[in-house]
């Protein structure tokens, strides 16, 4: 049998659904209607109450006005729209999708929001949170779709907020303008967790009325309470983060590893298109922990955070150590990389205020780019143990093959362009403006611009570990950016037999790896496909 590579949008769906049934919601529609293309209904709540798996439910364009709540009882909080039927495989889901060409908005200024403060009563009126979309299944994918304004009283709401779900696909969405994070996922049930954020966007979210402080919850992108051993690995690939008032991508009390690929951090600790400066922001980039129990070795790769309030990327104090590879960090205000990390007894308590982490435990750094090479925690670390009373300097893991081992001490003239209208443009919205953060290729892909991709004759292009992932030139480069890798836009060329540059490597969902393009598996289904530099969503019909 031929085997046939299909990307266009109207032939994906017919791949990535099981032949279920299809309906359809609009801003006209009722919910009283029968979901049909011409009578379709009102909401995603009632969508909710009809599906099974394997059905697609089309969300036709326009803006959604969210005035009315449901009660989550398990949680004891409020969404304006709350997914609760399950999928029953990453291959018979659920799909709540964006209808070709259009782009729905799900606006939740007129959003009721609860009145409660540090702690919920169980009842409707005293919920803690409210979000505009909560999710709590199995095997849902989403895709296409705006949601934004989400206000608060005493607590920062998520635009949206997973809770104890299992293999949810989040694919091109952008949360922006909350007060709270951006996407907020809470994994603390058991047999949770392995969510894909594929090209998603989270920025200009700021909570300034919150309890704990001006700006102190607003994160980007959030993963949290999974514990060790507990469910499967949650990865974000190709998503964005800016001008969120606290960090970026945030996996604090994350104890289960979370995977990082081509993501971009950038003015993290601003408000208000970067004209704010909220007192309580922290303002990382990309941080990684903290593990207590020694469960959160994150992996972050081919990422990027410049301009960030606070660090590029930050280890914050984490008991274990995560794998940093091949990052960019340019013109943070504070730190390129800083690991800062301690010690921890089996139980989680606390046993140093800083300590270098050695031997198993410690940070793995290989081929990163510092730009300028501030530094914290790495080479020499700080430690100190107060009950022993020990505070001093001590020699700790450097990695191997960054710019800092290597004396590089890299200037303007070793990239194409220092030049992105996220380096001088405050007062904007930088999502219109063409550039890292501007808009989306096509088919969800991140922008192709120069900014701080590596010149020909740079002094970081071959100076890398082969560390098992594609490159060209006689070893990988240093940095986000492989000099020379060019790949055409397979979404440009549908219904064809793929023919990509250098090697391209298949994954399913979970990121199991399936073999190169040409010997994979010829089973129907949804695959990512990964050259350096580029991931991409392949279907299989």
């Amino acid at each position: 049998m031929e085997t046939r590579f299909t990307f266009a949008l109207g032939l994906a769906l017919a791949a990535a659904q099981a032949f279920g049934a299809v309906y359809y919601v609009a801003v006209d529609g009722s919910d009283s209607a029968a979901g049909t293309k011409d009578k379709p209904f009102a909401t995603l709540n009632k969508a909710n109450k009809v599906v099974s798996a394997g059905d697609t439910v089309w969300i036709r364009g326009g803006i959604y006005d969210l005035h009315d709540t449901v009660f989550y009882e398990r949680y004891k909080m409020t969404a304006g729209i709350l997914l609760t039927t399950s999928g029953e495989s990453d291959n018979k889901r659920i799909h709540y999708l964006a209808y070709p060409g259009e782009r729905p908005i799900f606006d939740a200024a007129n959003l009721p929001v609860a009145a409660g403060e540090e702690h919920s009563d169980g009842t409707p009126e005293g919920a803690m949170y409210t979000s505009p979309i909560v999710i709590a299944a199995k095997y849902l994918h989403l895709k296409g779709f705006e949601v934004r304004n989400t206000p608060m009283i005493h607590n920062s709401n998520s635009g949206i907020f997973i809770y104890a779900s299992k293999h949810i696909f989040l694919e091109q969405i952008d949360s922006h303008h909350n007060a709270g994070p951006g996407f907020f996922a809470n994994d603390g049930a058991d047999d949770g967790g392995g969510h894909i954020f594929l090209n998603c966007d989270a920025h200009d979210n700021y909570d300034p009325l919150g309890w704990q402080g001006d700006g102190e919850n607003a994160d980007g992108f959030g993963a949290h309470y999974q514990k060790p051993g507990q469910g499967d690995t949650t990865k974000f690939i190709g998503c964005r983060a800016w001008w969120n008032s606290d960090d970026g991508f945030d996996f604090i009390n994350q104890e289960f590893p979370v995977v990082l690929e081509n993501c971009y951090a950038m003015g993290n600790g601003y408000s208000d298109y970067g004209h704010g400066n909220p007192s309580h922001g922290n303002g990382h980039g990309i941080k990684m922990g903290e593990s207590t129990l020694g469960g959160g070795r994150h992996t972050i790769k081919f990422c990027v955070a410049w301009k960030n309030k606070a660090t590029g990327f930050y280890a914050n104090y984490t008991g274990v150590g995560s794998k940093w590879i091949n990052n960019t960090s340019y013109m943070n205000v504070d730190r390129s990389f800083s690991m800062a990390s301690t010690l921890f007894d089996s139980e989680g308590n606390r046993l140093a205020d800083v300590a270098p982490l050695t031997g198993d435990k410690a940070h793995v750094l290989k081929n990163n780019i510092a730009f300028p090479n501030k530094l914290s925690q790495i080479g020499t670390c700080w430690e100190k143990i107060s009950s022993q009373n020990i505070d001093h300097y001590v020699d700790c893991p450097a990695g191997e093959n960054n710019s800092w081992n290597l004396d590089l001490d890299l200037t303007e003239d070793d990239f194409v362009s220092l030049d992105d209208p996220s380096m001088t443009v405050t007062g904007e919205d930088l999502s219109t403006i063409p550039g890292m953060l501007g808009p989306r290729n096509a088919d969800g892909s991140l922008p192709n611009v120069d900014f701080l991709k590596l010149k020909e004759g740079s002094r970081a292009i071959d100076k890398g570990e082969d560390v098992g992932l594609p490159f060209e030139g006689s070893a990988p480069d240093l940095g986000a950016f492989e000099y020379g890798s060019q790949v055409t836009s397979i979404a440009a060329r549908p219904n064809r037999s793929t023919e990509m540059p250098g090697s391209a490597a298949v994954f399913d969902l979970q990121g199991r790896h399936l073999g190169t393009l040409q010997t994979m598996p010829k089973k129907p289904g949804v695959y990512l496909v990964r050259h350096r530099n580029f991931l991409q969503k392949m279907y299989i019909k």
